[in-house]
């Protein structure tokens, strides 16, 4: 018995059977329906979502006889008259694909278009379909612009490309056109679980997401690499199998990947690393999956929900989520994206993903110690960098006092920027605090303050950011209440640490003027400082 590969066994014969593509299938109905039918049509998109399968169904669509021989046009082809099952089995004489790719020629597009003065033998309209016609030559193209333009009634061109930028203009213009997407891996894993329960595979549902997030957008490469992983899996899905069989991750390596970073410990990041490579575990695909969870883990930041397709270990994801800064996980993301250009030039690829993952450390430290920036200043004096090491003396004196019970207030912007500076808050609850306007307190009898602060932003105001803040503030020795309105923020930690931080690298600029060292090279070289190129540490 003759085995058909997945790909080609559920490839969709009707409209309703493409998954993904639901922008095209609404307007091929319509317009098949209405009869409001153009004569031309141009299908782009990337390998394996649809083109040759939505140019054969339009041809079905346009050649139906009907179940009982009396059909017209229609957007629903009946599949068993003998148009339907000619068109689906290739021998359909009025159907006639070419494959660009390799008749490119104007030779090979004259001896179409000859057959353009012929009417129809079998059906209603002749159909010609040019898979890849950017690949004509500009010669070939111009030869077939005046009867692309001004074809016959009953003849009907379908032109399908994966670069419809080297298509020229002329014939764009001649053209509807129907972009078809890449399919969500989340669309594709819900599609192979439908073919493997057609076809009785047992399978796991991560080894399905496994699959769609390889296939890149792909139905069809996602059917190819299940045929291959029932093979490889002996009959069966399985997770570990998929994974072993992609050179992918398993989630847990991520995990300790992000702890490592979050610790800024060299040593069991490079452990870790040299773990994934003896599991045979690819660097492309290890920093792949790490921008994948970075990007789920800064939407959880900002919205404290988990984004659709997200991992099922969220819980652990939560918790390292906590030992980031919502810029941290911004630049671990870029410098992610970067490195997967950059891993394929170094000499060994994990070693070029260890130095890709250990470029994140030293601006990990900078980022720890300073604030979100903002887009003003506060109108509060920009303090010396004496001044400001006497006032950090006394908050730290005044913070030791509170929590003995010898002060009867609370320093909110004493006490937030210290634990900052310290990285005791981090993630979402460190936005909360450094962004907030503290406007009163008032003591509690229990002990502790209840604190009204408010806040620009309405996300940092979500009642689980602010019991998150409370809750690292307790683990500090401060029992406190808040209570977060959104308003206009005037003033706040973030703003005093950058003001601060200014006071500093200007006090630096002067004293670099003054260098007589550098006033002697400048005297003698006619050299000059640009402003603005000092930069603080």
């Amino acid at each position: 018995m003759t085995y058909t590969v997945l790909a080609r066994k559920f490839r969709p014969r009707q409209f309703s059977e493409l998954v993904g593509q639901d922008h095209v299938v609404r307007a091929l109905s319509n317009a098949l329906d209405s009869g409001r039918l153009h004569h031309a049509w141009l299908f782009t998109g990337t390998r394996g979502v649809g083109k040759t399968t939505v140019s054969r169904i339009l041809a079905k669509s346009l050649n139906c006889l009907g179940v009982d021989g009396q059909g017209g046009v229609t957007s629903t082809p009946c599949g068993v008259c003998d148009a339907c099952r000619d068109i689906d089995q290739g021998r359909f004489v009025d159907y006639i694909e070419l494959d660009a790719a390799s008749n490119r020629g104007v030779d090979e597009v004259q001896a179409l278009l000859e057959q353009a003065v012929y009417k129809p033998v079998q059906g209603r309209f002749k159909v010609f379909m040019i898979d890849e016609v950017h690949m004509l030559t500009n010669t070939a193209f111009n030869a077939m612009l005046k009867t692309l333009e001004e074809p016959p009634e009953y003849l009907k061109f379908v032109l399908a490309t994966t670069d419809p930028q080297k298509i020229p203009v002329t014939v764009l213009s001649r053209c509807l056109q129907f972009n078809l997407r890449p399919m969500p891996a989340t669309v594709i894993a819900s599609h192979l679980q439908s073919v493997l329960q057609a076809e009785e595979i047992p399978f796991e549902s991560g080894a399905l997401h496994a699959l769609g997030r390889a296939a890149k957008g792909s139905m069809r490469d996602a059917l190819s690499l299940t045929d291959q992983a029932i093979a490889f899996s002996a009959g069966k899905v399985a997770l570990e199998g998929v994974r072993s069989m992609l050179g992918a991750t398993d989630s847990s390596w991520i995990h300790q990947v992000l702890q490592a970073l979050s610790l800024s410990d060299v040593k069991s990041l490079c452990s870790v690393i040299d773990s994934m490579r003896k599991e045979g575990v690819s660097p492309s695909w290890i920093l792949s999956d790490l921008a994948r969870v970075l990007h789920q883990m800064a939407i959880y930041q900002w919205t404290q929900a988990w984004p659709e397709g997200s991992e099922q270990d969220t819980e652990v994801l939560a918790q390292l989520s906590q030992n980031f800064a919502t810029d941290e996980i911004q630049l671990l993301y870029s410098l992610v994206l970067q490195g997967q250009q950059e891993i394929s030039l170094a000499p060994d690829e994990s070693a070029g993903l260890e130095m890709v993952l250990m470029r994140f450390l030293p601006f990990k430290t900078q980022v720890t110690q300073r604030s979100t920036p903002t887009t003003s200043v506060s109108t509060r004096p920009i303090k010396s960098s004496s001044d400001a090491k006497a006032e950090l003396e006394t908050v730290s004196s005044a913070v030791a006092a509170v929590a003995e019970g010898d002060v009867q207030s609370f320093d909110w912007y004493g006490v937030v920027e210290r634990l900052a500076v310290e990285g005791k808050i981090t993630a979402m609850s460190r936005e909360l605090a450094i962004q907030s306007m503290f406007v009163n307190q008032e003591a509690i009898p229990s002990g502790g303050w209840r604190l009204s602060l408010q806040v620009a932003s309405e996300t940092l105001a979500q009642p689980q950011i602010q019991e998150r803040l409370s809750r690292a503030l307790a683990q500090e020795g401060w029992a406190v209440e808040l209570r977060v309105k959104v308003g206009e923020v005037t003033d706040c930690a973030a703003r005093r640490m950058e003001a601060s931080a200014l006071a500093k690298l200007r006090e630096a600029e002067s004293s670099i003027w003054a260098d007589p060292a550098l006033s002697a090279l400048k005297e003698s070289f006619g050299g000059v400082i640009v402003p603005g190129t000092l930069k603080g540490s």
